[in-house]
């Protein structure tokens, strides 16, 4: 295995799920990324020493991690309750291990990420792996046609921390691509706000996530939003149903950051696709 910065930006994820299943009290469990942790150490014996896997991450990085992931996993477990039979389809899911976490009886589930992370990944997981991945970018449009095969209703697509990396006019082209393709369907996912997308916010922002990670890869916002209804006007039949952030969750730590204002700095919009309002 040969890590490039994306891989490794995805291992400190992982890294931040099995931190905090090893705290006492846990705001996540995750017994799977420990596995995946473990395996790394057996199919890489040489890259143990490398810096993603012995950087100390803060203690506010970790918890926002866990936040996150566990809002994300009870985003899937509603939509599954509610639509029995569905698809959930994790985008740039690196080395998340939800399909662990959820309940995903009944649902069928399924991984996007680039090639070089999904080719890991299949190693890392080997026997395990129980659910479709496919390897390649979420701007390749073949995936879309390989989730609606089966069918284009009843679609949860999820993208956490993915969007903000990509391009405007990317994900103002995705979003057409969805409302073209998905009937009763729902995305889930994470933005910025537009101001950290230039000038010296923009630069704030790569110099700290850059500080937090000792990485280039992922350390620069492309995309941002003015608000959630903006993404409304990206295609028709897309309606924001929701927003959260996990400032606003009540395990957020330090408490103060809830009261400074920042809750749509970066945070999670829900919006219902249905297909240019076609008839379902």
């Amino acid at each position: 295995m040969k890590l490039s910065d994306v891989s490794k930006t995805a291992i400190a994820s992982l890294r931040s799920h099995v931190m905090e299943s090893r705290r006492k009290n846990p705001l996540i469990t995750d017994p799977m990324a420990e596995y995946c942790l473990e395996r790394f150490s057996a199919l890489m014996p040489d890259a143990a020493g490398e810096e993603i896997f012995t950087r100390k991450l803060s203690r506010r990085l970790t918890i926002h991690f866990a936040i996150r992931a566990r809002k994300y996993d009870s985003i899937a477990d509603e939509f599954i309750k509610k639509n029995p039979h569905c698809t959930v389809v994790n985008l740039g899911c690196g080395f998340d291990t939800r399909y662990w976490r959820i309940d995903r009886r009944g649902c069928r589930y399924l991984e996007l990420d680039l090639p070089e992370v999904v080719g890991i990944k299949r190693e890392l997981l080997g026997d395990k792996l129980e659910y479709e991945i496919i390897g390649c970018s979420v701007l390749d449009p073949a995936w879309i046609r390989t989730v609606t095969e089966a069918g284009n209703r009843n679609v949860l697509l999820m993208a956490e921390g993915l969007f903000m990396y990509l391009d405007k006019a990317d994900v103002v082209n995705l979003f057409r691509l969805f409302s073209e393709s998905f009937r009763r369907s729902q995305i889930a996912l994470e933005v910025v706000t537009e101001k950290y997308t230039s000038g010296i916010w923009k630069k704030i922002v790569t110099a700290k996530i850059k500080q937090q990670l000792g990485l280039e890869a992922g350390s620069s916002y492309n995309f941002g939003i003015k608000n959630a209804a903006e993404i409304e006007t990206y295609g028709a039949g897309i309606k924001i149903t929701g927003e959260w952030s996990y400032v606003e969750d009540p395990d957020i730590r330090p408490r103060i950051l809830k009261h400074l204002g920042i809750s749509r700095t970066q945070w999670t919009v829900l919006a219902d696709i249905n297909g240019g309002d076609a008839p379902s």
